[in-house]
């Protein structure tokens, strides 16, 4: 038996071309979009606290371990927080009728690449454009 999520994901990618962004679609994605931004709210707060009582005692090699520790746990929380701010900014797409559709060509971004990200904010062609000129920006720094 399929989950509920599976399934409702599938009565999305069932709906026709010309319901793209109707209500059941908005409302799917404000749920997923809300569940996300409360589990990432709750996986910050506990790295924040982690971060927080992680004192440095004992020898060199527990002050060595302890700080890499605390190193990946700052990466961590730095990726959760960056991720809380797409996922406000989405939210706000949402709120404001943009929902879905890309930033730089205005064209839908699709419901599949939205199941898979859905705070993507460009459509395919528009981000493989952009992947195109950030690797062919660094091929040039580096050389």
């Amino acid at each position: 038996m399929p989950s509920p999520l599976i399934e409702e994901e599938s009565q999305l990618l069932a709906m026709p071309e010309d319901a793209y962004m109707n209500e059941a679609q908005l409302d799917f994605f404000r749920r997923r979009l809300l569940a996300e931004q409360a589990d990432l709210e709750v996986a910050l707060e506990e790295t924040r606290r982690t971060i927080v009582d992680s004192r440095g005692v004992g020898d060199e090699a527990d002050l060595a371990a302890n700080e890499e520790t605390l190193r990946l746990l700052l990466r961590q929380a730095d990726r959760e927080t960056r991720l809380l701010r797409k996922v406000a900014g989405t939210l706000k797409r949402l709120d404001e009728g943009d929902y879905g559709f890309c930033e730089e060509t205005g064209a839908p971004i699709g419901l599949r690449r939205l199941l898979l990200r859905p705070t993507a904010t460009l459509c395919l062609e528009a981000k493989q454009r952009q992947e195109q000129r950030e690797h062919h920006y660094a091929k040039r720094r580096s050389a």
